[in-house]
C-alpha cells in the first residue's frame, strides 16, 4: 500500500471519528437553533399540506419504521385540519427550559418554546444521530397561551 493511500485511509478514519465525536455533544448555539427550526419547520410544512412524506423522509430510522407516512397524518390531524400555521418561529429564536443534552443512549434531548403571542409555541424534540447527521427520533409540540 502506498503512502498517500494509507494517509487517505487514516484521514478518512479521523473525519469519521471527529464526526461521531461531535455527535456526543450538544451542538454548539447556532447548528442546535438550526436543527431545531429545520425540524419544526418540516413539521409545519408537513401540517399545512397534509403531506407527510418529505417530513417522513427526514426522520431517523427507528422513528419512520415506527410511524409511517399515514400514522403521522393521523397523529397530527389536529394541526392540519385547525390549519395551524407555526412557521413564525423561523423569526424567533428558541428558549430552552432546560439545557439541552445528550443522555447516556447518545440521544440529543432539546426542550423549549419560542415566544410566540398570544399562542406560546412549546417543544419536546429528541434526536439521535444517523447518517451522520442529527435525527429526530422524537417530536411533541404543543401550542399553549403565551405567560
Amino acid at each position: 500500500m502506498s503512502a498517500i493511500a494509507r494517509l487517505a485511509g487514516m484521514l478518512v478514519l479521523l473525519l469519521a471519528a471527529v464526526a461521531a465525536a461531535a455527535q456526543t455533544k450538544v451542538p454548539s448555539e447556532r447548528p442546535l437553533e438550526a436543527l431545531v427550526k429545520s425540524a419544526l419547520l418540516s413539521f409545519n410544512d408537513a401540517n399545512l399540506t397534509g403531506n407527510y412524506t418529505v417530513f417522513h423522509a427526514k426522520l431517523s430510522k427507528p422513528f419512520r419504521q415506527q410511524f409511517t407516512v399515514e400514522k403521522l397524518k393521523d397523529t397530527f390531524k389536529e394541526f392540519n385540519e385547525k390549519n395551524i400555521d407555526i412557521d413564525i418561529v423561523s423569526a424567533m429564536k428558541p428558549a430552552y427550559g432546560t439545557a439541552p443534552t445528550v443522555d447516556g443512549d447518545g440521544k440529543l434531548n432539546v426542550k423549549g418554546f419560542f415566544p410566540t403571542d398570544p399562542t406560546r409555541v412549546s417543544f419536546e424534540l429528541s434526536f439521535i444521530p444517523s447518517d451522520g447527521e442529527w435525527k429526530l427520533i422524537s417530536i411533541n409540540v404543543k401550542l399553549g397561551a403565551a405567560s
